[in-house]
């Protein structure tokens, strides 16, 4: 007996439907992204990614430097990018940039929050001045942030998606680093709580809790036992890659890739969250 088997389709007619589908969920064409602390390493890498989705991007900084090196890189890619000097923890300041914004862009779709600073001193001998510079750069400024673009959204009545940036840090919290896993953990509420407050009006909160990149604000601290510590505790056992962020990222900036997600805390972190002991 013979049996005549169908003939397996894999025309470029598949595959060109399959494109269009991903392009549709994950274009950013048309929007405007604005990245608070976008002058840093991994919030960097994640601007250039919502450029390389179609988005013109905003890079908001203290190091205006940084913020232009990023934004030359985007310039590349073809979009359209703007760059705000501003110290993100002064409410004038974000008020400023959601000026520049407008006058640039015309609106704001997307907000990531993005600045952090870090520091390993014992818990007894924190100052208060570190306290205050800390708790105002990693939460107070995605305090602003969230109030200032947040109600730009809700009255442009577009929608629109926030995206703070959290850490592994921030429940449970990592040893020598008291005062930036109290913020984090607070990044965390802020996510959540809002997530309720802003979706009547299609405005998204989510948050990105990455796990270990080795970065300028935090290489001081990886010692050689550390290291060895997180690897043990990281099923993957390496550190991330600023680049394996941008996935995450555009997942939740898409308003149709994620348009059902809100208040979630959403690892990229190689299984560190999943481990106990």
């Amino acid at each position: 007996m013979m049996i005549a088997e169908a003939p397996i389709q894999c025309g470029t007619g598949a595959h060109a439907e399959v494109h269009t589908l991903i392009e549709d969920l994950f274009s950013l064409e048309g929007k405007t992204a604005v990245v608070v602390g976008g002058g840093g390493v991994l919030a960097g890498e994640m601007a250039i990614g919502l450029a390389g989705a179609g988005a013109n991007v905003v890079i908001a900084d203290l190091n205006e430097d940084s913020a232009r090196r990023h934004a030359r890189a985007i310039d590349d890619l073809g979009r359209k990018s703007l760059v705000c000097q501003a110290d993100v923890t002064r409410k004038t300041d974000i008020r400023a940039i959601l000026e520049a914004t407008l006058a640039r862009f015309g609106g704001v779709d997307i907000v990531l929050n993005a600045a952090g600073i870090n520091s390993g001193t014992p818990f007894l001998e924190i100052e208060e001045a570190e306290w205050d510079r800390i708790l105002n750069v990693d939460l107070r400024s995605v305090f602003l942030a969230c109030q200032v673009f947040g109600k730009a959204m809700i009255e442009a009545g577009k929608g629109g998606s926030i995206i703070n940036i959290s850490s592994a840090s921030s429940d449970p919290p990592l040893t020598r680093v008291f005062t930036y896993s109290v913020a984090k953990g607070g990044v965390n509420q802020v996510t959540k709580f809002l997530a309720n407050e802003f979706a009547p009006h299609r405005v998204r909160v989510n948050a990105i809790q990455p796990g270990f990149f080795p970065a300028e604000q935090n290489r001081k601290l990886l010692t050689e036992e550390r290291v060895a510590s997180i690897m043990r505790h990281t099923p993957m056992h390496r550190f991330g890659a600023p680049s394996e962020l941008i996935a995450a990222t555009l997942f939740l900036a898409s308003e149709k890739a994620s348009s059902f997600v809100t208040g979630s805390i959403l690892r990229v972190d190689g299984g560190f969250g999943a481990m106990t002991i």
